[in-house]
């Protein structure tokens, strides 16, 4: 391995740009566990660490992504073998440590989790970031009472999202049949649709009543991935006891709200990170994904190559973005 691959981001005079370049292994931030990368795959966060101010690498130059898979080809560590299939979600990756869009990846042996049975490469990243936080919600809120035999009735925010068509996926597949997808664009109803919402509810009908401290008890969970006024409102149209899980901040960092949901109607809010979770706490999660949630051969993914992902990379950062794409090395 003389030259490999990489996307690498630079600053120069105050501005980021970014470009596929031959680099060398000295590239490559520290790590017991060198990886062969065969898939990665494009989550908000990757369109965020291109841009120029936004917010996700603070040192320069910097491989981006979030998310990878591959074979070990070298390791310093006994538990982990050369020629074992492995993926890494979170952490630092692609923001302070060098990440998964090159064909060469060097981590960490804590970070990594052995790729599950019934698991392929592929679908890992199928999953990634946005599935392994998807998954991360709907545990949440089953933990916290939801149960398929209630058939409560269920909202997924940025439904045709990453994060949001995952979760609708994973509903369906765990046995709900009341799950409301929220939409921004009147073309995302055929993609919800088909991911197996049962309700698609338009921004323009969710925001008839904005402004209301609290509104008509509608849902008795959410899984909310953008933040934001979107946020609010969902705490707002929460049933007596409902639960909310929250995930992303495409919709805004701020959240404008009263205590009334939480001292009239008792609604709870569960906050949820990908990025740090300990790594015992990841197995449970990938353990569902090789076993009940199976979903991946019926995800709506795209497969493009290393160079054809500024394109995706713009669309996310436009919120044209749709579905799940991932990177063929």
């Amino acid at each position: 391995m003389e030259q490999f691959q990489a996307m690498v981001v630079r600053e120069v005079d105050g501005e980021v740009n970014y470009a596929i370049e031959h680099v060398t292994k000295d590239i490559l931030s520290d790590g017991e566990v060198l990886i062969q990368v065969a898939y990665s795959s494009i989550n908000y966060k990757d369109s965020l660490a291109v841009k120029t101010r936004g917010g996700v690498i603070r040192n320069y130059p910097m491989i981006p992504g979030i998310d990878l898979s591959g074979v070990i080809v070298e390791t310093t560590v006994p538990h982990l073998q050369v020629g074992q299939e492995v993926l890494v979600t979170g952490y630092t990756m692609g923001m302070s440590h060098t990440g998964g869009f090159a064909e060469y990846a060097q981590v960490p042996a804590e970070w990594i989790v052995p790729l599950p049975q019934n698991v392929s490469l592929r679908d890992a990243m199928v999953i990634g970031t946005a599935g392994f936080t998807a998954g991360l919600s709907v545990d949440a809120l089953e933990k916290d009472g939801m149960k398929a035999e209630h058939q409560p009735s269920i909202l997924v925010t940025g439904a045709s999202g990453g994060v949001g068509s995952i979760a609708i996926q994973l509903l369906k597949a765990t046995g709900y049949e009341n799950v409301s997808a929220l939409i921004r664009k009147d073309y995302q109803r055929d993609v919800v649709t088909a991911l197996g919402a049962d309700h698609v509810v338009t921004l323009e009908e969710f925001e008839a009543t904005k402004g209301k401290v609290l509104e008509k008890e509608t849902y008795d969970y959410v899984i909310d991935t953008v933040g934001g006024e979107i946020a609010a409102q969902c705490i707002a149209k929460l049933r007596y006891g409902g639960s909310m899980t929250m995930c992303g901040n495409a919709g805004g960092i701020g959240l404008t709200t009263t205590v009334l949901p939480f001292i009239l109607r008792g609604v709870r809010l569960l906050g949820i990170d990908s990025v740090q979770m300990p790594h015992d706490a990841r197995l449970p999660i990938w353990h569902r994904f090789s076993n009940e949630w199976s979903i991946m051969s019926q995800a709506h993914v795209e497969e493009i190559t290393l160079h054809e992902a500024k394109e995706t990379l713009q669309a996310l950062q436009e919120g044209r973005h749709l579905g799940r794409t991932i990177i063929r090395m």
